[in-house]
């Protein structure tokens, strides 16, 4: 771990920088469905998605190649319940 925050700040932003541009170029070169996440250990989300897929179908494909559940009942049944409200 980098001690002094500025300098990991500085680290974070560069690095972070470079993940994202190397998740572009492997969707494009490789025609790959990428899906990045980060937050910062201030909370804040940087997101990446190929242009081609969304986060969503992503995540669900890996649920099912994986075989790791990522959404339980509870979180379906909330996500439901959202969706009711927005509409």
């Amino acid at each position: 771990r980098i001690e002094n925050s500025t300098n990991r700040q500085v680290t974070f932003s560069k690095r972070r920088a470079g993940i994202l541009k190397k998740a572009r170029e492997i969707g494009v070169l490789c025609d790959a469905e990428v899906g990045v996440v980060i937050f910062s250990s201030a909370g804040k989300l940087y997101d990446y998605c190929s242009p081609k897929t969304t986060l969503p179908r992503i995540l669900e494909k890996y649920q099912t190649n994986s075989g790791k559940i990522l959404w339980d009942e509870k979180h379906k049944s909330l996500s439901a319940e959202i969706d009711r409200v927005k509409k």
